[in-house]
């Protein structure tokens, strides 16, 4: 294993889910400019985040409906007359 490639200044930082207010405090070496007080009265570093554990389909079993219809129908749309030829 190759040395000194792995950061050694990890620090405690806050990670919020911002769909669905969850948050949970974890040691990380990234770089924001975002703070929060967290449940101990102490200040950290915010990282926002669009989707975490609390929050994906795969972890919550919950499936949220995506508008792909616009997107199959503009398909077919570009490619109907290849569609009509294999008919």
């Amino acid at each position: 294993m190759k040395k000194d490639i792995h950061p050694k200044e990890y620090r405690a930082v806050v990670f919020k889910d911002m769909s669905n207010d969850t948050a949970f405090l974890s040691k990380s070496t990234i770089q924001t400019k975002d703070t929060i007080v967290w449940e101990d009265g102490n200040e950290y570093p915010l990282v926002k985040l669009e989707i975490s554990n609390t929050s994906h389909p795969f972890f919550t079993g919950k499936v949220k409906l995506v508008d792909t219809a616009g997107r199959v129908d503009k398909f077919r749309s570009k490619y109907q007359r290849h569609l009509d030829k294999k008919e």
